[in-house]
């Protein structure tokens, strides 16, 4: 047997890839089910996660740091670290810095994205979390913490339905979803219009709205598994006319040949190809089209003329209480 045979093997390619993005849409469930914080222990190894919470966008200071250790503890982590700079200069600190160094996951608290932005984007503690997750690392951000994950940060704006000039603005975030803008408590927060108007001034960047307690869970090559309550809602405006060029003051914009997505739990997205890969409930179109003929009906088969008839009539509410619930 020659010493080959006892070398490692070599480093596959998975475990050399860009790691999980998670962005969050805020409200994330912190006392049930915890469905969410629950997939972010998953993907981040589980029992042997090591987790550095980062809290700087929270106004809660040392008590949302807490309260987040308590959650991971409780879930099975048992490394799991906070760390808070209010400053550039704090966020620049070799011992800050080095908590990243073998971090399986970085969670980024809600709060305020531009102070998240202001403190953290462009330091030393930015370029480590862009490291840790281009090492492998999972790096989820809930609410402010999941604006700041794309190139595009959304920095503030108003909610509402029809999309306006100066509705909203962007900044430069971490860049680890690149040509992307992320919006969060999207439906709850009525934050429609302002993706659209951002979308319509960036077409190139691909909106997404992310509804609270649910995640858009994005892997290499770019594709995005919606997990949790709620939907996640893609803006695509590649192909938009629209007049956000030539608006003044608060006017409402036209904009025709946005194409949009809502995307459920369990639906996959490709980012890169803006097309739907799957989602629960379609139909397999992955065989030929059925053609039936008469010869093709089973022998002795006989329609079932009330089942005919009921396809398709209005079912009263009398009728709908008389029948049995759906199994599970």
């Amino acid at each position: 047997m020659t010493d080959a045979a006892h070398e490692p093997a070599p480093e596959s390619a998975a475990s050399t890839a860009a790691g999980i993005v998670m962005p969050i849409g805020g409200a994330e469930d912190k006392v049930g089910k915890m469905t969410i914080l629950r997939e972010v222990v998953r993907l981040a190894g589980g029992p042997r996660a090591r987790v550095v919470v980062l809290s700087t966008a929270s106004s809660l200071g040392d008590e949302i740091t807490h309260a987040y250790l308590q959650l991971f503890s409780s879930l099975g982590v048992e490394n799991v670290v906070g760390i808070r700079p209010e400053s550039r200069a704090q966020a620049a600190s070799p011992e800050l810095v080095a908590t990243l160094d073998d971090a399986t996951a970085v969670f980024m608290t809600g709060g305020n994205q531009t102070k998240l932005a202001t403190v953290v984007v462009g330091t030393p503690l930015g370029d480590a979390i862009v490291a840790a997750h281009e090492r492998g690392a999972l790096v989820a951000g809930t609410s402010a913490g999941a604006s700041i994950c794309s190139s595009h940060m959304v920095s503030f704006g108003t909610g509402g339905a029809t999309p306006r000039f100066r509705i909203g603005q962007v900044s430069q975030g971490l860049g680890l979803l690149g040509e992307v803008i992320v919006d969060q408590h999207f439906t709850q927060r009525n934050r429609f219009g302002r993706l659209l108007a951002l979308v319509a001034a960036n077409p190139a960047q691909l909106g997404i709205g992310v509804d609270e307690d649910t995640a858009a869970i994005v892997r290499a090559p770019g594709l995005l598994e919606v997990k949790g309550r709620g939907v996640v809602t893609i803006v695509d405006g590649s192909e938009v006319v629209t007049t956000a060029y030539t608006a003044a003051g608060t006017q409402p914009l036209m904009l025709s040949g946005i194409k949009l997505h809502t995307l459920p739990r369990g639906a996959v997205f490709d980012l890169t190809t803006r097309t739907l890969v799957s989602a629960p409930g379609l139909p397999d179109t992955s065989t030929a089209p059925t053609v039936a003929t008469v010869a093709d009906i089973p022998e002795g088969m006989r329609p079932s003329p009330r089942r005919i008839a009921a396809e398709g009539a209005h079912v009263g509410i009398a009728e709908l209480r008389r029948r049995p619930a759906p199994a599970g």
